[in-house]
């Protein structure tokens, strides 16, 4: 596996890959950026580039997360929440069908391994409400006004 951090409006990024696909993006507040970046990494850098410069809204390197097959479930359902949209998380149990696996369509949410890209943060209250963030709910406010900007008011 290689390893890049770059710089974006959020704090510093970790993105972990191989020839398979990127299999982690995580942030933190700090650290140091990579000066060289591994050629597998390149196209990941570039497309986050892009989306933090407001000119990209999907993403289409080669991922490669790992986890069990309910939690690949729940990422795939999250990975079809149009940019700019959200989405309750009762509304995303109800899409994988089972409205009472509301708890661990969280769970799995949470444990997302692909910051930003598989777009977790897109999920809210069914009262339309921020909810819990791994990357801070700082982090969650700042992508959805990003993904939707609008000249009025803040959404949250």
């Amino acid at each position: 596996m290689e390893t890049a951090y770059i710089k974006t409006p959020l704090g510093i990024a970790k993105i972990t890959g191989d020839e398979n696909g990127i299999a982690a993006i995580s942030i933190a507040d700090e650290g140091e950026v990579s000066v060289a970046i591994p050629a597998v990494l390149q196209e990941a850098v570039s497309q986050l580039n892009d989306y933090f410069e407001g000119k990209r809204s999907n993403f289409d390197f080669k991922l490669n997360p790992t986890g069990t097959e309910f939690q690949q479930k729940v990422w795939q359902g999250l990975l079809e929440i149009p940019f700019g949209k959200t989405l309750s998380y009762l509304d995303l149990s109800k899409k994988l069908g089972d409205v009472k696996a509301i708890r661990a369509v969280a769970s799995a949410n949470g444990k997302n391994p692909l910051w930003i890209v598989i777009p977790c943060h897109r999920v809210i209250g069914t009262d339309g409400s921020l909810t819990g963030y791994a990357g801070g709910l700082w982090r969650k406010k700042w992508l959805l006004e990003h993904e939707n900007p609008t000249n009025q008011q803040s959404l949250f």
